[in-house]
């Protein structure tokens, strides 16, 4: 056994072993489902992370930008991520508010109404175990890559080893493995794009370098690499792609069930909002470690196929034995966190949200439901053609425009009702799911502005907003809404508003230093390495690059001023201490 075999076998083992004795101490379906409500920010943040990186970032979006698209994935200060932030102060704190065991079941208790829970159930099952069927295809390439295991064999070995522990020890298990491996990923990560950098030079030579790179024009450019041949024939119409695409998903951060459905853990919601800035800062630096260690291969290596393999071959080509196995380790252990999280989504929307039962839910039941789930997910996993980067696009933008509207809405709506909320949701499921797959099978091609995701959200406005014309809010939905409003006595507390201002004082000294990073390290650097520098040796200020670098502070100092001012008036004010209830 080599040392990159062994290495990922002693990380599955001790997960393994984590999650199903965190599942001895699973009594009843509150631990199963929210892990008791009682995690602090570290798992919180520990699991938010894991659960959103896996085999796709690691593989497939590494690989979209090792194939031509490295500088518009490391300039962009974020959009999506601050769905994280937004989504935690607008929607987060009031879904655990609300004490429901799933997202699709809050939805239900907040319009009450099972048809509306049904649906939200629905596109988690669709959505998400699309989403579970790439990460476990993930992990397969990366077995049948690295061990002696075919890549059918190395499917079912990942499936066994997410499948057993998440089924018996559920959000528990999830959230303690999560961090664990978020730990591992992160390490391993941090180490190998450090020895890289160092061995290229350091960062400004390893960015000019890149700038260089002939057969991929543009790569470090602001838009990347577009043209003839190219899946965007000019640089507008990605940046059309990417700015619909972001939006989606930062949506998909802010009510998507795998991000979501954390909150509902949290032990209060000063957790939820100082996790969310955490994580939201976490991945976006994780985010341009993984990005820009996939572009850079091309300065040795432009020609590895499939693109989905790159930080794999940098693991085993680029960097010491010892540091290879740890990152392949931490992304086998990002696959795997990833994987127990969707599935666990499955398998309680499965048992909680689609069925109205006459009998209250059993952990017995649930368990056999989720392993029922994990089988046909095993079975699709086989029968789908592996498109990791593509498909996962598609995932995230299903809750984008199926959630979004609706999310929103019925926290911050007097006049959204049950049926607006229920065709709602169907309507931007339905104008997503359909137009892409009618793309996918080449029956139609639409144009960047015509993306599903934006197509799906539209109908979902429109649908939402023309069915509340027609209809009213019953007392008892504007009753419930009004109780979410109403904070809870513990967290209106000054100690605990201290410290979570102070986590959005993180984000603002982020958010002011980050500029003068981007510009000295990759700005300068890409003009001198592609040429544009001025005639004088100075910096040309009217580029994209540098635009874009600019744009981090306005995007995450205006962000925190408002969480700060929002965190004060929600639990610092007189008035609110006058209304604030216990849970």
């Amino acid at each position: 056994m080599d040392i990159f075999t062994g290495t990922i076998a002693a990380s599955i083992i001790v997960f393994f072993i984590v999650g199903n004795y965190a599942g001895r101490s699973v009594r009843q379906l509150d631990d199963y489902f929210v892990a008791g409500r009682r995690a602090p920010t570290l798992l919180i943040v520990g699991t938010l992370v894991a659960s959103v990186f896996s085999a796709t970032i690691f593989l497939g979006e590494a690989g979209f930008t090792y194939d031509g698209q490295t500088g518009a994935y490391i300039l962009f200060p974020g959009v999506a991520v601050i769905g994280y932030v937004y989504g935690a102060l607008l929607f987060g704190t009031y879904l655990r508010r609300s004490r429901a065991p799933t997202v699709a079941d809050y939805f239900g208790g907040r319009f009450f109404s099972h048809r509306v829970q049904q649906v939200a159930g629905l596109t988690i099952i669709i959505a998400v175990g699309c989403y579970l069927v790439v990460v476990t295809q993930g992990a397969a390439i990366l077995l049948s890559d690295l061990t002696s295991l075919t890549y059918n064999q190395g499917m079912a070995v990942a499936w066994v080893s997410y499948t057993i522990f998440t089924m018996y020890s559920g959000s528990k298990g999830v959230i303690l493995t999560d961090t664990m491996m978020f730990m591992l990923f992160t390490f391993a990560t941090v180490l190998v794009i450090a020895f890289v950098i160092n061995d290229f030079g350091g960062v400004a030579a390893s960015v000019e370098s890149l700038a260089r790179v002939e057969s991929k024009p543009d790569i470090a450019s602001w838009h990347g690499w577009v043209g003839p041949g190219r899946d965007w024939p000019t640089a507008l119409d990605f940046l059309i792609w990417l700015m619909i695409i972001d939006l989606s998903w930062s949506l998909v951060y802010a009510v998507g069930p795998w991000q979501a459905s954390r909150h509902l853990m949290a032990k209060n919601e000063h957790v939820v909002l100082r996790s969310a800035v955490y994580t939201c800062i976490i991945v976006l630096v994780m985010q341009i470690f993984i990005y820009g260690l996939g572009g850079l291969v091309n300065i040795v290596n432009p020609d590895i196929t499939p693109v989905e393999t790159v930080i794999i071959w940098a693991s085993k080509n680029m960097v010491p034995e010892v540091l290879g196995a740890m990152l392949l380790a931490g992304i086998m252990a990002a696959a795997l966190s990833s994987a127990s999280t969707f599935l666990s989504l499955i398998g309680f929307s499965v048992s909680n949200d689609i069925v109205k039962r006459d009998e209250p839910l059993t952990l017995k039941t649930t368990r056999m439901l989720m392993m029922v789930c994990g089988v046909i997910v095993l079975v699709a996993s086989y029968m789908f053609p592996t498109n990791l980067f593509w498909l996962m696009i598609f995932v995230g933008t299903v809750f984008a425009s199926s959630w979004g509207v609706v999310g929103i809405m019925s926290i911050w709506s007097k006049n959204i009702t049950e049926a607006a909320a229920f065709w709602g949701m169907l309507a931007g499921l339905s104008f997503n799911v359909i137009p892409a797959l009618f793309q996918t099978l080449g029956w139609i091609s639409l144009p960047s502005y015509f993306d599903p995701a934006l197509i799906g959200f539209a109908a979902s406005l429109v649908v939402t907003l023309g069915v509340i014309k027609f209809t009213n809010v019953t007392p008892q939905e504007a009753e419930y809404r009004e109780k979410l409003h109403i904070a809870p006595a513990e967290d209106c507390d000054e100690g605990k508003i201290k410290k979570t201002i102070r986590a959005s004082r993180v984000q603002i000294l982020f958010g002011a230093v980050m500029p003068f990073i981007i510009l000295i390290y990759y700005v300068k650097p890409y003009q001198r390495g592609s040429g544009t520098l001025l005639p004088d040796g100075s910096m040309d200020w009217f580029t994209g690059e540098a635009f874009l670098a600019l744009t981090w502070p306005v995007v995450h100092i205006g962000l925190a001023i408002i969480t700060i001012m929002a965190v004060r008036k929600r639990y610092g004010s007189k008035s609110n201490k006058q209304e604030v209830i216990n849970e």
